[in-house]
């Protein structure tokens, strides 16, 4: 099944409206110290989550079933909702909480429906398999799939470019640093 219409555009503007929901949480903000040491707690676990996925993902090529992918079949849109709820509690504002619940809800769920889509197209049979013995967003202990020897992978989390997740979460926080030395 194609592809629609909707679903490029909910991906394109995914990306595209990004800054944008970023910028209206900062202008929202109002971060004291232990909403930042909250974000950071909380935006550190999304970039572990991330990471450890990263170093199992081999784009298009392989179906990931290894690391994170045995507990959930999304983990590094997991983690991205760690790392938007750790801003939001760095925020400390309820718009910022419905800005992120908004942006979140629409662009995330639209992913997800369409990365399932292009699962079942580019391995049908590993993916019907998979997709039975795992969860697709929230991850499950007791349902994880078989352990693989698959290790985590340095050089994938580098080709994946997965730094670029740290360094945008270390530039979010350093903007809520300053929002809160802003505002006294």
């Amino acid at each position: 099944m194609p592809e629609t219409r909707l679903e490029r555009a909910l991906s394109r503007w995914r990306v595209r409206s990004g800054p944008a929901a970023l910028i209206l949480i900062l202008v929202f903000a109002r971060p004291r110290p232990a909403s930042l040491l909250l974000c950071c707690a909380l935006g550190l676990a999304g970039l572990v989550v991330r990471a450890w996925a990263s170093g199992h993902l081999h784009k298009d090529k392989k179906l990931a079933v290894s690391g994170p992918y045995r507990f959930t079949r999304n983990p590094l849109y997991l983690g991205n909702l760690l790392l938007g709820l750790g801003l939001v509690l760095g925020a400390r504002t309820w718009p910022a909480l419905a800005v992120f619940a908004v942006y979140f809800l629409i662009f995330y769920t639209a992913a997800v429906l369409r990365e399932r889509r292009r699962m079942k197209e580019l391995f049908p049979d590993d993916y019907a398999d998979y997709r039975r013995s795992v969860p697709l967003f929230f991850p499950s202990l007791r349902r994880a799939a078989a352990a693989s020897p698959v290790r985590f992978s340095g050089r994938l989390y580098l080709k994946n470019k997965e730094y670029r997740a740290l360094a945008g979460f270390a530039a979010v926080g350093l903007l809520l640093l300053a929002r809160m030395l802003l505002l006294g």
